[in-house]
């Protein structure tokens, strides 16, 4: 039985439940200069199929010498995905990863026992003015993949799927969807898209999956007679057929979703976990800063500095 605590096996599906089972408006934070707006985890969702972190990146414009500066920090239990619409961003990961991510492309770090990193704008970055705009995802991982190796892959745009036709355009991130698969490595069953529609333009939402979330980036979608404008996530009852359809100005839409994992996850920082004994590990190991011998190393090349263990 897959965990969903607001789907109870009692209820009908189809015309006897509302389509849209939860409406989320993200929450602003300022991370120093730039904002994001976090969707997941909300107070009524934790995760979507196995999404369980979502985060929109900007958008904002940076003058000559500006930029992120995200120190390496570690991470446990999840898988993270960089998708950019505009800018560029510089990885480099304790696993010796030095990886660009342009727009439409995919880094793709699974986490596992533990892995290290960081994202900047920096070098021929800060050369020139800068747009930044993207989302960034964590996936939280099966039990039985919490304690694997950690690795990384990058995949260019140019190698995922691009589906279009009568004005859609819709890029498949990773997983399967619509037919077509992407052909990054995942832990588990889920779809992530990024799709782009012209006004009026209608778009069905996979029906392969168990969970299904949309969140706009752009414009505005109708969906089950309702309208959401750019900044609203809708998660969906498992089963409806469903169609978006672009509003006035078109839509850009991030597609999300898959099966949920077997339980709930403990969150705390940036690691996610199955229990909080292995949180509690996580913490520990961190706060020792033993990057010779521990558990924990920092990424070359960009091992001068680190974030701290918060104290709460």
């Amino acid at each position: 039985m897959s965990w969903n605590p607001l789907l109870d096996a009692d209820i009908p599906l189809g015309d006897g439940v509302d389509s849209i089972e939860t409406v989320i408006v993200p929450r602003a934070r300022d991370l120093g200069g730039f904002e994001v707006r976090r969707a997941l985890p909300a107070p009524r969702r934790q995760m979507v199929g196995p999404f369980i972190f979502f985060d929109q990146m900007g958008p904002v414009e940076f003058l000559t010498g500006q930029g992120i500066d995200v120190r390496p920090h570690p991470h446990i239990g999840l898988a993270t995905v960089t998708y950019l619409y505009k800018g560029r961003l510089h990885h480099r990961d304790s696993l010796g990863t030095d990886q660009w991510i342009e727009p439409g492309a995919v880094n793709w770090m699974v986490a596992g026992n533990g892995v290290t990193h960081s994202e900047r704008t920096d070098g021929p970055a800060r050369q020139a003015p800068l747009s930044m705009f993207g989302i960034q995802t964590w996936v939280a991982l099966p039990e039985h993949l919490e304690e694997t190796d950690a690795s990384f892959e990058h995949t260019p745009a140019s190698a995922l799927p691009l589906l279009e036709a009568e004005g859609k355009q819709v890029r498949l991130v990773l997983g399967d969807a619509w037919g077509a698969s992407a052909p990054v490595a995942t832990t588990s069953e889920m779809f992530y898209a990024d799709a782009q529609l012209a006004p009026g333009t209608a778009l069905p939402l996979p029906d392969n999956h168990e969970d299904r979330g949309v969140y706009v980036t752009q414009g505005s979608v109708e969906v089950a007679g309702q309208s959401f404008e750019a900044g609203r996530m809708m998660v969906f009852r498992p089963g409806d057929r469903l169609s978006l359809k672009a509003g006035a100005q078109g839509a850009r839409l991030m597609l999300l979703g898959g099966a949920t994992l077997g339980g709930p996850r403990h969150i705390w920082w940036n690691f996610v976990a199955s229990s909080k004994e292995r949180i509690d590990a996580a913490k520990e190991a961190w706060r020792a800063g033993d990057w010779r011998h521990g558990r924990f190393r920092l990424p070359p090349g960009d091992d001068g500095e680190f974030t701290p263990l918060p104290t709460r």
